[in-house]
């Protein structure tokens, strides 16, 4: 009776996949994100709520094509909403920060895999295999640290495919859901 329960499940399986169309199983690996999570967020000081740039650690790893002044913009724009939504604020010149937010971003004709682990401890080991060439597998990386320690105390790296022939707009749409979902586990004040 099991046996045949598990060859009907399979068979359905093999009917759902082998009714799919190429452009659906492109679009659905294109879409893909993998998150790769280190750290524990314990050690934020709740008694500050005002949160910081970290004075080094913000890099855009892309083409000549890319504007990499606009991406950084962009990130601390969207970080900042996430974390102004979580109860932080961007600290004054008069205060001290309770954390220090460092990001990157990479492509992966900038930046190998192998490079990333190296660089951040991380890598989320997303496959291009089946991935047409109008995408790029991007890597971006947000680490949390406390202001007294060159270590970071959390960070998340995230990789998925660029959409190139996208518009700013949708980009940056996708982009800030993307640094949302990475950003979820900080939290709240």
């Amino acid at each position: 009776m099991i046996k045949k329960y598990i060859s009907v499940v399979f068979m359905g399986l093999f009917l759902i996949t082998a009714c799919s169309s190429t452009d659906s199983l492109e679009q659905a690996s294109a879409t893909r994100t993998t998150m790769v999570i280190s750290g524990d967020l314990s050690g934020l000081n709740n008694h500050s709520k005002a949160f910081s740039w970290h004075p080094t650690m913000f890099t855009v790893h892309a083409s000549d094509g890319v504007d990499s002044e606009a991406v950084v913009k962009h990130m601390q724009k969207a970080i900042t909403k996430v974390m102004l939504d979580k109860g932080y604020h961007l600290a004054q010149a008069h205060e001290t920060p309770s954390v220090l937010v460092g990001y990157g971003l990479a492509l992966e004709s900038e930046m190998s895999d192998k490079e990333i682990l190296k660089k951040a401890g991380l890598v989320a080991g997303l496959s291009t295999a089946g991935v047409d060439d109008k995408y790029e597998k991007g890597s971006v990386l947000v680490a949390l640290f406390n202001p007294n320690s060159p270590m970071p105390i959390w960070r998340v790296l995230a990789q998925g495919f660029a959409e190139l022939d996208k518009s700013p707009e949708q980009r940056e749409q996708r982009f800030e859901r993307l640094l949302s979902r990475m950003l979820k586990p900080v939290p709240f004040l």
